[in-house]
């Protein structure tokens, strides 16, 4: 008998281990579950190019793929219990789904706010193509756009809607925008650009709760109100786990993997958002949020549900493009590390590459309109030299001699 694969999460993560299991050539079945009414298609485009009109190619496959590969895609369904025992999934349409292997793939989701006037209209969170829609239409309807939260994701949506000449104020409860995971150091190159660029940045911000009705018409922040003729809030994501505790997984801020990514059941594995993997050149349980594990974990994934020992073990990446600004992050920093900022090039003007070391090794590395660089930036972080911080500033001295 043929073996049944299933993989829950019809994303970019989900579709890929899906396209690795057929081109390692596993002919048994594969089933694709996932809650949305869309086929697969990645998120980084959600915030970036469609948010500015632009009409990018967002599916990770053409519809006919799934058929040609034998892939039985089911959509608008979602997968609400887990034997591992039984190795049975069952959906929201009480069907029971057999596996001999399954891999989760079911993301994060906005973490919401629980304040007044929350589900006022015109308050949205964008995750789905769903959200970019509808806060696109807001956009060309124009009018004063608050947005809350300082991160990637609010950070990209205030860059494209400066771009339509928008009213933007962002409200960010910290210091500094990115702080949390640049320091203060980059944390303001990225205040500076989008004050720049003329967005109302408000840092140490409360945000109490919207007004209006039955649309949203401003954000109370303490004694004031800003008005508002939408919001988008950005305040983080919270992975999906609810189907991993059904089958009583191990779970600590996502689902626990090993760096094979197999969870607590060694016929389950996960991949994405939703995987707390640990990282063997890190040697720590990390769970990242970016586009780079979702298109690169499912390789790991597929070999494994195939009967190999692959380990996940690729640095952390990430990029963004905000205004005038491009940026590539690669690296990782955990929150517990002492780190110093070393910085080659030109603050000011935006163009330069920042090192964070640590112990005098490079940790990780942000090239902000400066290219090519991500490949030696890697090197230095794998080689865990100790590196001369004059060395590693100097623009003369090329990052491959460091």
């Amino acid at each position: 008998m043929s073996q049944q694969f299933v993989i829950v999460g019809a994303g970019l993560a989900g579709a890929k281990t899906a396209e690795h299991l057929r081109s390692a050539g596993f002919e048994g079945r594969i089933t694709l579950i996932g809650d949305e009414q869309d086929r697969p298609y990645e998120r980084p485009p959600l915030s970036k190019d469609l948010l500015q009109g632009k009409q990018p190619d967002v599916f990770v496959h053409a519809q006919q793929w799934y058929a040609d590969n034998d892939v039985e895609l089911r959509l608008n369904v979602s997968a609400v219990d887990l034997s591992c025992e039984d190795h049975v999934v069952t959906l929201s349409d009480g069907e029971q789904v057999s596996f001999d292997k399954l891999a989760i793939a079911t993301g994060s989701s906005p973490r919401r706010l629980d304040i007044a006037g929350a589900d006022l209209e015109g308050v949205h969170y964008l995750r789905t193509l769903g959200d970019a829609g509808r806060i696109l239409a807001g956009f060309e309807s124009g009018g004063r756009v608050v947005i809350v939260g300082g991160g990637w994701i609010g950070l990209e949506v205030a860059a494209a809607a400066r771009a339509r000449n928008l009213d933007v104020t962002v409200l960010e409860m910290a210091e500094l925008p990115l702080v949390g995971v640049l320091g203060p150091r980059m944390a303001q190159v990225f205040a500076d650009l989008h004050r720049a660029n003329g967005v109302d940045l408000r840092v140490n911000a409360r945000v109490d709760g919207f007004v209006g009705g039955p649309r949203v018409t401003g954000v109370q922040s303490g004694a004031e109100i800003i008005g508002a003729d939408m919001v988008i809030v950005g305040v983080g994501v919270t992975p999906n786990t609810a189907l991993a505790q059904a089958g009583n997984l191990r779970l600590d801020n996502g689902i626990v993997t090993d760096e094979h990514l197999r969870t607590s059941d060694p016929d389950v594995y996960a991949a994405g958002d939703v995987a707390n993997a640990f990282h063997p050149r890190l040697g720590r349980h990390i769970r990242v949020e970016h586009w780079a594990n979702a298109l690169n974990q499912p390789q790991v994934v597929a070999a494994n549900m195939l009967g190999d020992q692959a380990s996940y073990d690729r640095i952390p990446y990430f990029y963004s493009d905000q205004y005038d600004l491009g940026m590539e992050y690669v690296g990782y920093v955990g929150r517990d590390m002492e780190t110093e900022v070393v910085v080659r090039g030109d603050e000011a003007s935006r163009e330069f590459v920042a090192f964070w070391l640590s112990a005098g090794r490079v940790v990780a590395g942000m090239n902000v309109n400066i290219w090519d660089v991500v490949d030696p930036i890697r090197e230095l972080i794998l080689s865990g030299r100790q590196v001369e911080p004059a060395r590693l500033a100097d623009p003369d001295v090329p990052l491959d001699q460091i």
